[in-house]
């Protein structure tokens, strides 16, 4: 059955919200190597570092409680909130001038708000398209790509290229995400309740070890029910993006340091980051058409497994087109990473407590994508980009490996759709 065409504007808006929310995320690259010239002369990169990690942090760490929410009272009023907090974020962040300033707007205000501009977009998506979850969660959180982007050269352009000075700068990022967050809080809503019927069971009742430790009715009582944490499958799959997560965001923080090491121009090594978010689109939205027909946990174990082998090749570009190829095949494999975790854990839920898997399991990596990229910038400090790189390299390998196992008790059959 095709999607209807509400249904296809819940996905504009959703990734409409997205493109604010963890797109402008991705082009904190820029912002790392803008305060290191500029106004953090004297913080070393790993202390800069902390503002992006801490957003990120508390956008994982707060995405359980937005997910119960989502469930339990509709996505609007979660929308609204997170959209006042982030524009108002963005406008303080236009302000400051030293680091407690930037840590307080752009790494605590911001990573809280945008918890609410991500969670409910990606489980009424995930709800209202069951048989083609992976396409169109592909599509939304291709939104935060697209982002990843558009954020980075229009910043780099107004920073650079104009005599606006950072506090207007930053004004108009805001000014540019207000109609779009106000598009996402009118379009994305729940459907009908006569249409609100699960259509795709759990894949847990494929397995015959699994199926008893979730709910299964889609009812209002149960929407604080967090059972599936009794489900081995669910924390083998948060086990293994736990470890993923250490080293998933550290090429995208430091592709453009590590470019102007290189003696790269600085223009250059800002577009760096652009190429490598347009390929993290192709990797959102393809791979998630493909993993709707041969399996969300095939695809998904096969893109942390190339993005390891990508990461540990890193130090092997040293020049401008090796990073763009370099940069290009990181971002579409790690880009698949992204969509693909929704998809997995909504495979793996009910239809009423989407929110609530998709939220405990960004929750899980929240600790890991907090420490991650300051680890990576104590390795920079200490033993240069080759310990960066091997780094990143081992924890996504290592943590494929546990998505393996548990698409394997899932099915043991290799060639399952699964």
């Amino acid at each position: 059955m095709h999607p209807s065409l509400g249904a296809w504007l819940v996905v504009a808006g959703a990734s409409c919200s997205l493109f604010c929310g963890v797109g402008f995320l991705n082009a904190f690259g820029v912002f790392q190597d803008y305060y290191k010239t500029n106004m953090l002369q004297d913080m070393s990169d790993s202390n800069i570092s902390w503002i992006g990690s801490v957003s990120i942090f508390l956008l994982y760490l707060l995405s359980p409680v937005a997910g119960i929410l989502v469930d339990r009272f509709g996505p609007t009023i979660l929308l609204i909130g997170g959209s006042i907090g982030t524009l108002l974020a963005v406008f303080m962040t236009s302000l400051c001038t030293e680091f407690y300033q930037f840590f307080l707007a752009q790494a605590v205000l911001l990573g809280m708000s945008m918890s609410f501009l991500t969670l409910p977009p990606l489980s009424v998506v995930s709800r209202r398209l069951p048989q083609h979850r992976g396409l169109a969660l592909g599509i939304v959180v291709g939104g935060s790509s697209v982002g990843g982007i558009l954020w980075p050269v229009m910043l780099e352009r107004l920073l650079s290229h104009t005599n606006l000075g950072f506090g207007w700068v930053m004004r108009i990022v805001g000014f540019t995400m207000l109609p779009l967050l106000a598009f996402a809080c009118a379009t994305v809503l729940e459907p009908p309740p006569s249409h609100k019927t699960t259509t795709t069971p759990p894949l847990e009742t494929l397995s015959d070890s699994s199926n008893a430790n979730l709910p299964t009715k889609d009812d209002k009582s149960k929407t604080w029910d967090i059972s599936i944490l009794k489900n081995k499958v669910f924390l083998m799959l948060a086990a293994g993006l736990s470890i993923v997560y250490l080293g998933l965001f550290i090429p995208p923080f430091y592709i453009s340091t590590y470019a102007t090491a290189q003696t790269i121009a600085p223009e250059a090594s800002f577009y760096l980051i652009s190429i490598m978010n347009g390929a993290s689109l192709l990797g959102r939205v393809l791979p998630g058409h493909f993993a709707d027909r041969y399996g969300h946990f095939n695809v998904f174990s096969l893109a942390i497994l190339s993005s390891g082998v990508i990461a540990f090749c890193w130090t092997a570009a040293t020049n401008l087109v090796g990073l763009i190829f370099w940069g290009l095949a990181y971002g579409f494999t790690s880009g698949a990473i992204i969509s693909l975790q929704s998809a997995c854990a909504g495979n793996i839920a009910d239809h009423g407590t989407q929110g609530t898997a998709m939220g405990l399991l960004m929750g899980a990596v929240s600790i890991t994508s907090l420490v991650g990229t300051p680890i990576g910038g104590s390795l920079v400090t200490k033993y240069g980009y080759l310990a960066l790189s091997m780094f990143s390299g081992a924890t996504l390998l290592a943590g494929s490996l546990l998505i393996i196992f548990a698409r394997l008790m899932l099915n043991r059959t290799p060639w399952a759709v699964i």
